[in-house]
């Protein structure tokens, strides 16, 4: 099996991964942060979990693993009209702010915290695993958690330009950051390529993916959020050597001038869906 490897802490502490050192929840506009992401991203999220029935039918349970400040748990209750959200993140701060019936807030990490196994009709995850260790296990362990008949989505960073792309302010900063972050809290995006084959190996059946590039446009959600979390994780981008800190104020400007000509980091989204057996199958006839 293959491992992704931890980031390590120079200190030796035990706050080497997301939110630990960097992405810090107790930091001074990190909401804010995480919502030009939901901005960017939240719409085509919800596309894709109404192609997939979430909500279709009543009683609908789902869980939102890293689910941040609540934006597409809000939206599973109020836009697909499921029952019940349970959203679990090792900080709920930003979920309390905002309770919301049917909204359920679990603090824990999900690498470790018990959870019911196959009594969730939707598992949603969204940029999430990219942070975590051994990748197969976490997505074999949320596989676990889909009721028959239920669906398991995943969504995390892709780069398309990562290896290919001319060098401007924007890519050189990119490549450091993924680099950077890699290094200092084991965040890694080379493997999501792999989402389908993981997600069939896992048991799920009718597999299936989309990659979406938002626009980098001045002042966009998109390049607004790029540009505060290359300032949230300068000291590890500017710790490669790659770039240094006259780089990443020049790639920031870049971001909101009309010059700037890059293609985004995107998100791409895999889905798989938990067969029942002939067994649950008929019995889910005989109740219709």
């Amino acid at each position: 099996m293959r491992t992704h490897e931890q980031g390590s802490d120079p200190d030796g502490g035990h706050d080497a991964h997301y939110g630990g050192r960097v992405f810090r929840p107790d930091q001074e506009g990190e909401g804010e942060r995480i919502d030009l992401g939901a901005l960017t991203y939240d719409e085509v999220t919800l596309a894709h979990l109404m192609r997939l029935g979430v909500g279709l039918e009543p009683g609908w349970r789902c869980l939102d693993i890293g689910a941040g400040t609540g934006s597409v748990a809000r939206l599973l209750l109020d836009e697909a009209g499921v029952d019940e959200v349970v959203a679990v993140d090792r900080d709920t701060r930003f979920l309390a702010a905002h309770p919301l019936p049917g909204l359920t807030a679990v603090e824990a990490d999900v690498t470790t915290c018990d959870l019911p196994l196959g009594s969730f009709h939707l598992v949603h995850a969204r940029f999430v695993l990219m942070h975590l260790p051994d990748p197969e296990r976490m997505i074999a362990r949320l596989a676990s958690l889909v009721a028959p008949g239920g669906v398991l989505v995943l969504g995390d960073a892709i780069d398309l330009t990562s290896a290919l792309a001319p060098p401007t302010p924007y890519t050189r900063v990119m490549q450091a950051m993924w680099q950077g972050l890699k290094a200092s809290i084991g965040t890694d995006v080379s493997w999501v390529c792999g989402y389908p084959q993981l997600l069939r190996a896992a048991g799920l059946q009718s597999v299936g993916a989309e990659v979406h590039v938002p626009a980098l446009t001045p002042g966009s959600a998109i390049s607004r959020f790029w540009a505060d979390t290359w300032n949230r994780a300068r000291g590890a981008i500017t710790a490669t050597g790659m770039v240094d800190d006259a780089a990443v104020d020049e790639a920031i400007r870049y971001l909101a001038s009309p010059d700037c000509a890059d293609v985004s980091a995107g998100l791409i989204t895999t889905w798989g869906r938990r067969p029942r057996t002939a067994e649950e199958q008929a019995e889910g006839d005989g109740e219709r």
